[in-house]
């Protein structure tokens, strides 16, 4: 199968046929191809892919974050994907294809209001802003009403015809084969037909189009293929020039990346892309040339901004990061709110007799017993609050957009300026969440020892439990999944920790350097050294504390490890 520039090919079958195959293959979002050869200007592109300015992909589910407007959606796009020069403005190119796909009007409104037809051209707007060479459409009209059906096969035909682009749309849909240059037609993973609509009847000897489905399951793959084979000089494709007009031409250079020139394919390619010479007077330096990406600084200071605008205005996750803020301090206070209770020394009197002694000494016991597990329990539970608003902050936060993601993945996002752009906004949940946190508990309680080691500890708790759940939400297939197995990881840090009940030698130095709550609870106790709270705590504890620096630079390489699975999780890629 050949396809030109400036051509509408319409990609059908039976479900399960291959046709949303056929497009990740061509997208390079599908691997294990065995056989066949798939090339753009008669380079393989398993040699050298596309770059991301020469092919725009819209799936099936939506690329679109519904808490921003259609134009944030459209300029977020465009600042990822392009490089804005002095040719290339970013306010006239957005304005230009929310116009083109007729979306000015709703410009202001949030996606979530959007129909399903708007929503259809908003994906399509997103693709649009580097001026890709190659559209891949992938059943962008299913579900929608006749109407609106209607409107994006007319959209995607001005993209093809007026823009010189080549679009593949796959669909179920029949209805507007004549609109189109050409049909291939798929069954069980064979090409069976691919030439002109008004040819398609005849070849397959039926009366209406609609019967065609039928009618392939009456022979073989093999024999469709082979039969395609026999025939398909007969059925040559010659796409009409673009229609586009000088005018308009010229105003499409601005944003229009370079063209290439046409290489004839080889004979035996399962499937062939070739462009056609728009410009046969370009200078061979200039032919090869593509849209620049913009920076991984300049993409990340994007990412960035937009995961804070989504946060300020999705309300539910807003109000809950507020009360998790103000109520966790409140537990944890209750606990101690008229301060922690002083140590009574024992008289040691010697007019005292021996069982005035041991009673003595017993009562001392036991409130020293009762005010070292209050002083370690207060640690903990400010602790394991924080493990608890970590997983919050990090379990969903890249499974709940994993397929935007990948898609703008393969729009030129680099994974390192996503994971970044995460690690610096969850950064400002941590730092807020565990400074009120430790500044609270620490003056309505009247907390001893050093203030700002403790707040260290209780920070880097935080941003331990925060990485490695973002980490968790990167290899997960599904928010769910990645949310559940973050609670758990939670629910494991108060017994295995050793400070409630200690653990077997044996396995508490197995367990204890991935515990995070162990470390920071060691290390906030260590800070009460000089301290009477210390030596008692010394008597209650059942388990050993660490040194201070120990517990700190095992929680620095919690962090880290964290981060760098995460980014390690971005890069295998997880399609549907």
């Amino acid at each position: 199968m050949t396809l030109p520039r400036g051509h509408f090919t319409a990609v059908v079958g039976p479900s399960g046929c291959g046709k949303s195959t056929l497009l990740k293959l061509i997208a390079g979002v599908a691997q294990g191809r065995e056989e066949g050869r798939i090339a753009w200007n008669g380079q393989d592109l398993v040699e050298k892919d596309f770059s991301p300015s020469e092919i725009g992909y819209v799936p099936q589910f939506s690329i679109a974050h519904e808490e921003l407007t259609v134009r944030e959606c459209v300029e977020t796009s465009f600042r990822l994907r392009v490089r804005a020069t002095k040719d290339v403005s970013k306010e006239e190119t957005v304005d230009r294809i929310l116009s083109k796909v007729g979306l000015m009007e709703p410009a202001e409104r949030l996606v979530r209001v959007l129909s399903g037809g708007q929503k259809r051209r908003l994906a399509l707007a997103m693709e649009l802003v580097s001026a890709p060479s190659v559209m891949l459409c992938d059943e962008v009209t299913s579900g929608l009403d006749p109407q609106a059906e209607d409107e994006i096969v007319k959209l995607l035909d001005t993209i093809s015809h007026d823009w010189g682009r080549l679009v593949l749309s796959v669909t179920h849909s029949l209805r507007h084969l004549d609109q189109y240059d050409s049909v291939a037609v798929l069954y069980r993973g064979v090409l069976a037909y691919h030439g002109p609509p008004k040819y398609l009847s005849h070849y397959f000897r039926v009366s209406d189009p609609h019967q065609l489905f039928g009618q392939l399951e009456k022979r073989e793959p093999a024999e469709w293929h082979d039969s395609w084979r026999k025939y398909r000089s007969a059925y040559e494709v010659t796409p009409p020039p673009p229609k586009e007009t000088a005018e308009e031409a010229d105003a499409d250079a601005k944003w229009k990346p370079p063209t290439h020139s046409t290489t004839e394919p080889s004979g035996d390619a399962a499937v062939e892309v070739e462009a056609t010479v728009v410009n046969e007077e370009a200078d061979d330096d200039d032919k090869d040339d593509v849209s620049p990406l913009p920076g991984p600084f300049a993409q990340f200071l994007v990412l960035l901004q937009r995961r804070w605008t989504i946060f300020l205005r999705t309300r539910a996750q807003l109000f809950l990061q507020i009360g998790l803020i103000v109520g966790f301090p409140l537990l944890v206070a209750v606990f101690a709110w008229n301060g922690l209770p002083q140590i009574q020394n024992l008289s040691m009197g010697m007019n005292l007799n021996v069982m005035q002694q041991l009673v003595e000494a017993k009562n001392f016991l036991v409130q020293a017993t009762s005010v070292g597990s209050l002083v370690s329990g207060i640690v903990m539970f400010q602790v394991i609050l924080l493990t608890l608003m970590g997983a919050n902050n990090s379990g969903r936060e890249i499974a709940g957009e994993r397929l935007i993601f990948e898609k703008e993945r393969l729009a030129g996002v680099r994974p390192g300026a996503y994971i970044a752009s995460k690690a610096v906004f969850l950064g400002g949940l941590v730092l807020a969440q565990s400074l009120w946190m430790g500044l609270f508990v620490h003056f309505v309680c009247g907390f001893p020892g050093q203030l700002g080691s403790q707040l260290l500890f209780l920070l880097l708790v935080n941003a331990a439990m925060t990485s490695v759940c973002l980490a968790i939400s990167s290899w997960m297939g599904t928010a769910e999944q990645a949310s559940l197995v973050s609670i758990y990881l939670v629910g494991f840090q108060l017994p295995l920790s050793g400070a409630v009940l200690a653990l077997p030698t044996w396995l508490g130095e197995g367990v204890r350097p991935f515990i995070a709550a162990y470390w920071s609870w060691s290390g906030t106790l260590q800070t009460l050294r000089g301290e009477r709270y210390y030596d008692i705590i010394q008597m209650v504890a059942q388990t050993k504390l660490s040194p201070e620096i120990l517990c700190m630079y095992v929680l620095v390489f919690h962090v880290i490890i964290g981060l760098l699975a995460a980014w390690m999780g971005c890069q295998r890629p997880r399609w549907e």
